[in-house]
């Protein structure tokens, strides 16, 4: 693929995330506490999520050694942070969850495995073959150090925040309960702000159309998420913290 190409890609594929988000605004995905056996065949929920996750990894380590590129220190850093992040949402937080009787539609799956071999390639592809190169001093750019900040304060909030709902799982107690410590004191999904607060300051860090797409595609998917999700807590506990919000604390 041309670089043309490539960036004509990129931005078409951006621009469909800000299409669909008024849709998906207004379809609540069947799997999790909203899962339905009405969108066709069932698949164990554990075996979903390290199925549809890894592609994303294997994609983007793939085409980012692969490349052409010389690997030096900046995008090394790169290739760090986001195979960390994969690793973790790919393999280590499924084989950590207490999930085994709960299914999700094979057609919520397939349509992550699409997403996520697209976001693995565009971003393994850009660092390993389309990047001219991020010189050495990129590592005192404001952009690489402020996009660098946001990233690690985002994974350590969405890792809080999964280790929370995880022992809230292991617990022992039947069905759903109120999450409360660290962000859940503002917000109904921190582990969601902190992912979208990882790829925003990915983007930021690297200043390429590739994470500005993953970017949007997060937002788009997990801001409705985010809010199905309070309405759900909402509705089930009449004791339910008013003072909440279901993403952003204090604003949304």
């Amino acid at each position: 693929m041309s670089s043309q190409h490539y960036y004509l890609f990129s931005w078409i594929w951006t621009g469909i995330a800000i299409v669909l988000l008024p849709i998906l605004l207004n379809i609540t995905a069947p799997y999790g506490r909203h899962s339905r056996l009405d969108w066709g065949p069932m698949i164990p929920n554990r075996v979903a999520w390290i199925v549809m996750e890894l592609p994303s990894l294997i994609m983007f380590i793939t085409f980012f050694l692969l490349g052409p590129n010389r690997i030096n220190i900046p995008l090394l850093v790169f290739f760090l942070l986001y195979t960390i992040h994969y690793t973790h949402r790919a393999i280590v937080f499924p084989l950590r969850t207490h999930t085994s009787t709960k299914l999700m539609p094979l057609l919520i799956a397939c349509l992550a495995i699409f997403f996520n071999l697209i976001n693995g390639f565009l971003n393994g592809f850009f660092f390993g073959s389309i990047t001219e190169g991020y010189s050495l001093e990129y590592l005192y750019d404001i952009r690489f150090i402020l996009g660098g900040i946001m990233f690690v304060i985002g994974m350590a909030i969405n890792f809080k925040s999964d280790n929370i709902l995880l022992a809230l799982r292991n617990s022992g107690k039947k069905g759903y309960s109120i999450p409360t410590g660290g962000l859940f004191k503002y917000v109904s999904c921190p582990n969601f702000f902190g992912e979208i607060l990882e790829w925003a300051g990915f983007a930021i860090m690297t200043w390429s159309p590739a994470a500005l797409a993953f970017f949007a595609w997060t937002l788009v998917n997990l801001l409705p998420r985010a809010l199905d999700h309070h309405k759900w807590y909402i509705a089930n506990f009449e004791d339910y913290p008013p003072e909440r919000k279901a993403l952003i604390p204090f604003i949304l």
